[in-house]
């Protein structure tokens, strides 16, 4: 995948859980495409561990993946910014 797919999955991944967890306002579009970034690596390490596939090109199923990573990292970051 090329670095502009990576950006604009990044920017709809980290758009997308940024609206489950509830944190849409406080977020910009930078924020967004790196939490979705960040979240794909997550999200196909986690996927690869239970035996599935991680993120494999410009597809819903890379959506799906990096949505479930960011998410997984903006809970991570909501834990630690209470405590």
């Amino acid at each position: 995948m090329g670095i502009l797919a990576w950006i604009i999955l990044g920017g709809i991944a980290g758009w997308i859980s940024s609206l489950i967890v509830g944190k849409d306002a406080s977020m910009g579009i930078i924020a967004n495409i790196v939490v979705g970034i960040i979240g794909a690596f997550i999200g196909g390490f986690v996927f690869s561990l239970l035996g599935g596939s991680d993120v494999t090109g410009f597809n819903l199923y890379s959506l799906g993946v990096a949505v479930v990573g960011s998410v997984i990292l903006l809970g991570i970051a909501r834990f630690f910014s209470r405590t």
